[in-house]
């Protein structure tokens, strides 16, 4: 054969096979699965986040009341 280019074999044109372009098809599919889950794992945590914060609020928000219910009798005893 006179035409002894790299890739080409027989005369033809080196081509994209279809297993090939499935697999590539694939390997996209998977590469915008692993993006969404990402995405949503990280909002995931902003809400667990803020989720916390409100928790501590209302942990706060209870200690305050107990103390207050506690040193009240204190007080009105003291004046």
């Amino acid at each position: 054969m006179d035409d002894e280019r790299p890739g080409a074999r027989y005369g033809f044109e080196p081509f994209d096979c279809a297993p090939a372009l499935r697999l590539d098809a694939h390997e996209r599919v998977a590469r915008l699965q692993f993006e969404a889950i990402e995405h949503r794992l990280k909002k995931t945590e902003e809400m667990m986040e803020r989720l916390e914060k409100r928790l501590w609020l209302t942990v706060y928000g209870v200690v305050a009341v107990i103390l207050a219910q506690a040193l009240h009798p204190i007080l009105t005893a003291a004046s």
